[in-house]
């Protein structure tokens, strides 16, 4: 089993990031952090990387309903969806596959509701 989801588009990055995020709002998802790992392996280790940018994804109602099934689920979340290009104007954006990351868990309820996110976040996937 993957445990993403992945899709690789032409374009140009930061309009293909801003693209990725009216998705997600589109389904239901917030953007609570966005890290730049260029800047960052830039400013820490002086090293030159390709764009890469981690967003992570919250749906508050799915966030909610997974934490009342499973307390410790916070460890998991939010869902990371990536941007990233290695060669110019060639764009891969994946997310996380929640089901694949979450079976590990033994409760049934999160699992369904693992499922509902991952279809919302297949969708953002597709419709990019």
């Amino acid at each position: 089993m993957n445990y993403y989801f992945n899709k690789i588009i032409s374009g140009n990055f930061d309009q293909i990031v801003e693209k990725v995020t009216e998705e997600l709002k589109k389904e239901g998802f917030g953007i609570l952090t966005e890290i730049d790992i260029k800047a960052t392996l830039k400013k820490k280790l002086d090293v030159d990387f390709y764009n890469y940018r981690i967003l992570g994804a919250c749906n508050p109602p799915f966030a909610y309903k997974a934490l009342q099934a499973e307390d410790k689920i916070g460890a998991m979340l939010p869902c990371n969806v990536i941007v990233q290009e290695r060669e110019k104007g060639i764009i891969e954006v994946s997310a996380v596959d929640p089901a694949a990351s979450m079976s590990a868990v033994e409760n049934e309820t999160l699992r369904k509701v693992a499922a509902e996110v991952r279809d919302k976040l297949k969708s953002v996937i597709d419709n990019i």
